[in-house]
């Protein structure tokens, strides 16, 4: 198997292809990178490749019945201020799954992307300075 050095890339099966591209680009950063709309679209965050993948797709036809609910599992977006991301995001009509939950590595909260896919924003914990050599 080889591997790319281009982009990691996480599927998504969403409902609409649409509502998602416009989701993630005006929301979250990504840029589009190509698709076939309505089956499918993709689009880019630095290395991240987030695939995109409608009903009538490939991807989305090869998910057995039993898997094709939204999962457990999420992207995971770094951000310098999550209090100032959750502020424009509300102020955009959009809500989170959930209060900001704190951990010794920092805060977090989740965004459920408009087919209940979870993106989970987090804020890392300030970091005492290294040592001096």
């Amino acid at each position: 198997m080889s591997a790319s050095d281009r982009h990691a890339s996480v599927r998504y099966v969403v409902d609409d292809v649409h509502a998602s591209v416009a989701f993630y680009t005006a929301h979250l950063g990504f840029t589009l990178y190509g698709g076939a709309a309505p089956a499918f679209a993709d689009v880019v965050r630095g290395p991240l490749r987030l695939l995109l993948s409608g009903p009538a797709s490939s991807g989305a036809r090869a998910t057995p019945a039993d898997a094709a609910g939204p999962g457990r599992n999420r992207i995971h977006l770094e951000v310098a201020d999550l209090d100032a991301e959750i502020a424009r995001l509300r102020a955009a009509g959009l809500s989170f799954r959930g209060a900001v939950v704190s951990g010794p590595g920092g805060r977090q909260v989740l965004l459920p992307d408009p087919s209940g896919n979870l993106v989970e924003l987090f804020e890392p914990a300030a970091r005492p300075p290294a040592p001096a050599s």
